[in-house]
This record gives structure tokens, C-alpha cells and sequence, in this order.
């Protein structure tokens, strides 16, 4: 380059560009085939996003106004406190996930034209379209590429041991689903992005039914234990309380005549284990109803902003800014390259 007290002399190099222009005109003509040739057969995509607001749980009773006051300055003091480990800020790494993904995977897709009506996985794997130009380019990569492993019959998806084809359809979903969180409201945005509109609206909604499902799993998992373990103990206390009566009545049916007081006595410690039974039956069904009280109060609830909706207009690839992208950096390359004594 030239020294810093050293001016490049801008119109001189534009004289030397016009006066070289049938070296740019070659240059930014075959630029311009290539562009068009390159990003013309590439497939359109469409964008469908959903938009979530999540439920927050307690505000800290001291400095909730110098939350908000950080909060609106997109600072987290940790005025707001969330039940469970898992915050909103965690959700796009949370989606990227093996154990994340293999709920998607499965789910049922269509295209708009009803041609194709299979699974998400199937989908991505078996009709994606690519464009043709790269189809030499893949063929070359395959041919210094091992060959996978083959898969054993009865193979069923692990996501903690994926095979490479697995593996790359995660990748795939991995780049069509992205999820961002805005710090200051903590509005949750998931964008999906694939080749077909109604594809991309089903998955973008499966995919926020799959956020709500997974955090109301983990943030009522503890509870839901403690539903089922005193459901069992009920259950158990029940069917003692029930023998226990019959029996009292069984008893007291086949001596109803007799006035022993050893008949009285037995009847009476009868009586009293079953009164005791009933009271434990009692008192673990409270324990019980309150613990499904827990549950449906440890459930989190998504207020859904934006839903769904199928795109009418592609999103992309912008094939006009592309060309104009590609013709600029042709020029700025031409230009360097014909006025480079200029220049350096």
C-alpha cells in the first residue's frame, strides 16, 4: 500500500478503469452469467414465525423499580426470578438439542400442492429441493467421502448415538428453525424457514406446541412425582379402609345376637382400625388433590402474540440483490486490479 501521507489519487484511477473498460465489461459480463446461472434454479423459501410471551413468575420484593428501570435499558439485575432453571434465555440453545428435535422429527407435514404428505424427517430427507448447479459439486464430494456404516435392521433413533444420516438431518433441522429471545420483554420469536409455505407454518407451529409442552414437562416434573407417589399411597389407604369395613360388617353381620363382651371388645378394636383406616385414607386424599392443585399451578402458560400463518410471498433467496451484490464486488475487484499501481 502507499504511505499513510500518500493520497490515492481517485480520478486518475477512475480514468485508468474507463480507459480499461473492455477488461471490465468482460469481467462484470461474466460475473453476471455466473450470478444468474448460480442463484436462478435456487429453490425459493418461505418464513413463518411465531411469536410467545412467557409466563414469569414472582417479581423480588426489593428494587422491582430498578428492574424495570434495567429492564428497559435491556439489563437483566435479576429483579425478574423464574421457578425453574430453565429461563427464556435459554430456549434457542434448548432448541438446538438432540432430545428437542426428536420431537419434531416425527410430525406430520404436507405440502401445499398435497403432492407430499409424510413425516418432518422423511421430508427433509427425501424431497428437499437442491439446486442443480451444486449437483456436480455434490457428486465430487461423495466420491472422496467414506462410505457410512450400514444400518442395522430394527435400528431405532438414539439422539444420544446418531448415525450420519441422522446427524445430518438434524443439521438440516438446525438451520431451518431458529429461536430468539428479546431481553428487555422476553418475547420468544421461532422462525421456520423451508421450501414449501404450508410446511413452514405447520412446523412453525408444531414447533411452539413443542417449546409449551416441554417446559410445562420439566417445570411440573417434580410436581407430577409427587401427584403419582401420593396416588399410590391413596389408592393403597383406600383399598385398606375398604377391607378393613368389610370386614367390621362381615363381623358384625355373623354375631349380631351374641353379647359377649369378648364379642363386644372385638368388634370395638374392629371399629377403630377401621375409623383409623379411613382417617389415614382420609388425609392421603387431601394430600393427594392438593399435589394435582400443584400440578396445574406449576404449569406455565404461553400467551401466543403471533400465530401461525401460512406465507403467501417467498422470502427469499433475493435474487435481484444477489446479482447487484455480486457485480459490485466484481467491479471494486476489476477496478483494484487494473489501477493496482495506483492504488499499491
Amino acid at each position: 500500500m502507499k504511505d499513510q501521507n500518500e493520497q490515492i489519487n481517485i480520478s486518475a484511477v477512475l480514468h485508468r478503469v474507463l480507459k480499461r473498460k473492455r477488461t471490465l465489461a468482460i469481467a462484470m459480463g461474466i460475473a453476471l452469467v455466473l450470478a444468474c446461472g448460480y442463484i436462478f434454479p435456487e429453490p425459493r423459501y418461505y418464513m413463518c414465525s411465531v411469536d410467545l410471551a412467557p409466563e414469569l413468575g414472582d417479581m423480588s420484593q426489593m428494587g422491582g423499580g430498578l428492574s424495570d428501570i434495567a429492564s428497559s435499558m435491556g439489563i437483566n439485575v435479576g429483579g425478574t426470578m423464574l421457578s425453574d432453571a430453565i429461563m427464556p434465555e435459554f430456549y434457542p440453545k434448548l432448541m438446538k438439542s438432540n432430545s428437542f428435535i426428536v420431537r419434531l422429527i416425527g410430525c406430520p407435514v404436507k405440502t401445499a400442492d398435497g403432492s407430499i404428505s409424510t413425516d418432518y424427517y422423511t421430508y427433509l430427507k427425501n424431497y428437499q429441493k437442491k439446486n442443480p448447479i451444486m449437483k456436480p459439486v455434490g457428486a465430487i464430494k461423495k466420491l472422496f467421502k467414506k462410505k457410512p456404516k450400514a444400518v442395522p435392521r430394527g435400528h431405532k433413533l438414539d439422539p444420544f448415538h446418531l448415525t450420519k444420516e441422522e446427524d445430518d438431518v438434524f443439521k438440516v433441522i438446525r438451520s431451518k428453525i431458529k429461536c430468539s429471545v428479546d431481553k428487555k420483554t422476553n418475547l420468544i420469536t421461532i422462525m421456520v424457514k423451508d421450501q414449501d409455505p404450508l410446511v413452514a407454518a405447520t412446523m412453525a407451529n408444531q414447533t411452539s406446541e413443542q417449546l409449551k409442552d416441554f417446559i410445562s414437562q420439566y417445570r411440573t416434573s417434580k410436581a407430577r412425582k409427587d401427584q403419582d407417589y401420593y396416588k399410590t399411597l391413596t389408592d393403597k389407604a383406600k383399598r385398606d379402609y375398604e377391607a378393613s369395613r368389610r370386614l367390621y360388617g362381615q363381623y358384625a353381620d355373623a354375631n349380631t345376637d351374641v353379647m359377649l363382651e369378648s364379642y363386644k371388645l372385638k368388634l370395638e378394636d374392629l371399629e377403630n382400625d377401621m375409623q383409623l383406616k379411613f382417617n389415614n385414607y382420609s388425609a392421603l386424599n387431601t394430600q393427594y388433590q392438593a399435589a394435582k392443585a400443584k400440578v396445574q399451578e406449576k404449569t406455565p402458560v404461553f400467551t401466543s402474540v403471533t400465530t401461525a400463518s401460512v406465507p403467501l410471498k417467498p422470502a427469499g433467496p433475493k435474487r435481484m440483490i444477489f446479482v447487484l451484490g455480486v457485480l459490485f464486488v466484481t467491479f471494486l475487484g476489476t477496478s483494484v486490479y487494473v489501477a493496482r499501481d495506483l492504488i499499491f
